[in-house]
């Protein structure tokens, strides 16, 4: 599979990049009937999120910790980007990036919710709620983390804030997000242990007769993707089955065995221990997840997409990348992403083009034949043709992409936040600027600077001058509000 360099296409105007409800209703009037043609070829799609989960993290990706046999096998069977980002390095704007196709900003997403009236703008279409008007199946299992969980929401959903089913989902199985439930059990570290105590299905808070009540968090997530496949198998209907695990974000906590038994070796912490049984755990489900489709009979059809919110915190492996998870150097924000159709994409196949998580939306819509005109109102890119062996969109097509982020004075790992602090990045070919405020503190050429050791801003004033004018644009642009006010 032949690929080249990176690529996609140019930023909207600012007036067309919101993609709001009343949209969707003209596009899918263009449409008609469409969805309903050769219904068998659309694929199930099952995009599972990691949390905190760095760059070198899988063993496919060069762990030195932990071996992940299941997503090695995944990417094995797929193809693995090698320079594939996030468009935060905190976790709620990725996840909002990733079902809208805007960068967060757009959104007034600036930083992660903090399990308080937050939440993802009811105005904007999400990639559930246009799969679900082609008539697939819809799910979101697990970490939710953009507004509407708490059980105050749910008891008056009419006239309180949106949460999953307001967003796209049929069904829905996620823990309740409220700040003194799962501010208590994080300073407890029984957050997954004792996971299944503060969940919440489909509006309504499971009992303690019922049979995840006193499983571990990352089973239910695994266990309840593996019944909806099972569920939906039944039918005709494709499905898109939203797996966002919480692993291997803090607390943490030993896993069950094996893995907790997998993960001793001598001259490790006891938190080091205990976060590679966790990312063990996680694998060994996706294995079962994976054999699940195979026993079904789907498998061949299904597009299963895995990817990390952000760069790694703490624990995790980053490799000779500069910075974490909190800051916008790329150890924040660069992340391992698999891609397995085995009907479509060719096994074995390996990317260093670009990509970034508000491209996942617009891609896997083209997967699904959902033919609407997003390409103005997303601020992401189709890659679905380069995922199947044509070549990458160049970044003369794309043009800049931009980060943005509050600023975090502390980094999420062992050792302090590298300076230069910023707040926005923005990225064109080789050249990487860093911002603080919408003025240039650093630049970086990313071809002969890869780990971003030495600014060059000083150097080339005239390439840093560029970049801040799109920058600019990019930071004045009209957004919406996260409180949906």
């Amino acid at each position: 599979m032949k690929m080249t360099q990176p690529g996609s296409r140019a930023v909207p105007s600012c007036s067309a990049w919101v993609l709001v409800k009343g949209v969707q209703v003209l596009c899918l009037a263009i449409v008609g009937l469409a969805f309903a043609a050769a219904q068998e070829e659309r694929p199930n799609i099952i995009l599972m999120l990691a949390d905190d989960l760095g760059y070198q993290d899988l063993s496919c990706y060069g762990s030195t910790a932990v071996q992940t046999p299941h997503l090695d096998a995944l990417a094995e069977s797929g193809l693995r980007m090698d320079n594939f980002y996030t468009a935060s390095a905190v976790c709620t704007p990725t996840r909002a990036s990733i079902l809208t196709g805007l960068y967060p900003l757009r959104l007034g997403i600036t930083k992660h919710f903090r399990d308080d009236e937050a939440h993802l703008p009811p105005e904007t279409i999400t990639l559930a709620e246009l799969l679900q008007d082609a008539n697939y199946h819809t799910a979101h299992v697990g970490k939710w983390h953009l507004g509407g969980l708490h059980l105050a929401h749910i008891a008056d959903r009419a006239n309180s804030i949106p949460g999953p089913h307001e967003h796209g989902f049929d069904q829905y199985q996620c823990q309740n997000e409220e700040p003194p439930l799962r501010g208590r059990m994080g300073a407890d570290r029984t957050l997954y242990r004792k996971g299944g105590t503060c969940l919440i299905r489909n509006e309504k808070q499971v009992t303690p007769d019922d049979p995840y009540y006193s499983m571990h968090f990352t089973d239910i997530n695994g266990d309840e993707t593996v019944r909806l496949i099972r569920d939906y198998s039944k039918d005709n209907r494709p499905f898109f089955i939203n797996t966002w695990w919480f692993v291997p974000h803090t607390p943490f906590e030993p896993a069950p065995e094996p893995h907790w038994e997998n993960a001793a070796a001598p001259g490790i912490s006891d938190d080091q221990r205990r976060f590679r049984s966790m990312v063990e755990h996680m694998d060994a489900k996706i294995g079962e997840i994976v054999e699940t489709l195979e026993e079904t009979g789907q498998r061949d059809n299904t597009l299963l997409l895995f990817l990390s919110d952000n760069g790694a915190a703490y624990e995790g492996q980053i490799g000779d990348l500069k910075g974490g998870k909190t800051d916008l150097h790329d150890g924040g924000i660069k992340v391992p992403f698999i891609a397995s159709w085995p009907a479509k994409i060719a096994a074995g196949s390996r990317s260093s083009a670009f990509g970034i998580t508000i491209d996942i939306m617009p891609t896997l819509c083209a997967a699904a034949g959902i033919p609407i005109s997003i390409e103005e109102s997303v601020d992401g890119v189709n890659l679905l043709s380069h995922w199947l062996g044509g070549p990458a969109i160049d970044f003369e097509t794309r043009g800049a992409v931009f980060w943005q982020l509050d600023l975090y004075e502390n980094l999420q790992r062992h050792y302090p936040k590298p300076e230069p602090y910023a707040t926005e990045g923005a990225r064109n070919g080789r050249w990487k600027l860093l911002a603080r405020e919408g003025v240039p503190v650093a630049l970086y050429d990313m071809l002969e600077d890869p780990y971003e050791r030495s600014s060059v801003l000083k150097m080339r004033p005239e390439v840093a001058r560029d970049l801040q004018v799109e920058l600019q644009t990019f930071l004045s642009a009209p957004r919406l509000s996260p409180y949906g006010r």
